[in-house]
């Protein structure tokens, strides 16, 4: 578990400059992070460089000091907006974090707190506001109940199929406008909807959390077609069948 006195031990691994940045919840932080390890793939898909991150003492305790520093700010206070960003930049640090402490993996299923674990999500590491959490409990009772499907689009789980890890932390300020250019990036790849002659097989996320799109096919697809660009808008338009879900948990390491 990342307890409250981590700061000491990492502030010693940072580079000058760097420990007191990362001592507080700059999204900076986090953002130069993002930048040294996160490459775009041909495939349109997002990939970190674990290996390269896992080998650099610095930025690992960089990642590690910005997770709990995150812990420390408290987010009651803020607007809708900035919770999700928030608890979304929560969600996908601790992801990383726990992802290079395990490396080399193949999946995140792979990392298992106990015997009878499915991945690391109902691990208790983190504390926010005297509360220990998991990251289920951070995705499943924390930011789906604000109501907002488009969180799904904020959070990647270090996988193929996950919407893509973003470049950059999630700021309140500019969430809307984000969140939607993450939607249509992901709407569009083939891992979201693919077209087949028996119809669509789309993402399982769609199946998973069919209540936030609306609760049934239609809803879903109303949903895709509000992000879809043209080619997938001109097969939507003909209402095809939802074929099957799919889902790669491989993890998004830089091949």
């Amino acid at each position: 578990m990342i307890g409250l006195g981590v700061s000491a031990g990492v502030a010693s691994l940072l580079p000058a400059g760097v420990a007191a940045q990362a001592s507080s919840a700059d999204p900076q932080v986090f953002d130069r992070l993002l930048a040294r390890h996160v490459r775009a793939g041909r495939d349109g898909i997002k990939r970190v460089d674990y290996r390269a991150w896992r080998a650099s003492p610095a930025d690992r305790a960089a990642l590690a000091a910005y997770v709990e520093a995150l812990q420390g700010a408290s987010p009651a206070a803020r607007s809708p907006a900035d919770q999700i960003a928030y608890w979304s930049n929560l969600y996908n640090a601790e992801t990383l974090r726990v992802v290079l402490e395990a490396y080399p993996v193949k999946s995140i299923l792979a990392i298992r707190p106990t015997l009878v674990s499915f991945g690391p999500w109902k691990a208790k590491t983190l504390r926010v506001d005297s509360r220990r959490l998991s990251l289920h409990e951070v995705e499943h009772e924390i930011l789906r109940p604000m109501g907002d499907p488009m969180i799904h689009y904020a959070l990647n789980c270090a996988s193929i199929s996950c919407p893509n890890l973003p470049p950059r932390a999630w700021r309140g300020a500019t969430l809307a406008a984000d969140l939607d250019q993450a939607a249509r990036t992901y709407v569009n790849h083939p891992r979201a909807a693919q077209v087949t002659a028996k119809g669509l097989i789309l993402s399982s996320i769609y199946k998973w959390y069919a209540e936030d799109f609306g609760a049934d096919d239609a809803a879903v697809l109303n949903h895709l077609n509000r992000y879809a660009a043209p080619p997938l808008r001109a097969v939507l338009g003909r209402r095809p069948a939802i074929a099957g879900y799919a889902y790669d948990w491989n993890l998004n390491g830089v091949a």
